[in-house]
């Protein structure tokens, strides 16, 4: 699961790539109150590696890192 805070109402998107930059799951895409959500990434029919998500939120964009071990 991916955890993150929004800090006012904002139309917020969570997305994942893999590490070429290909789109692979749209994890969220809708307006949010402030506050911190949890949303489950279902990654069954990935294979095992890096990734990629980026967070959009208003102006703010944040990416991180992760690793998928199967």
């Amino acid at each position: 699961s991916i955890e993150y805070t929004v800090p006012s109402s904002e139309y917020v998107t969570l997305k994942v790539y893999d590490i070429l930059g290909n789109e692979v799951a749209e994890l969220v895409n809708e307006q949010k109150q402030a506050g911190t959500y949890e949303v489950n990434f279902n990654a069954g029919n990935l294979s095992s590696g890096f990734y990629i998500y980026k967070l959009q939120a208003g102006k703010f964009s944040q990416v991180r890192k992760m690793m998928l071990l199967k």
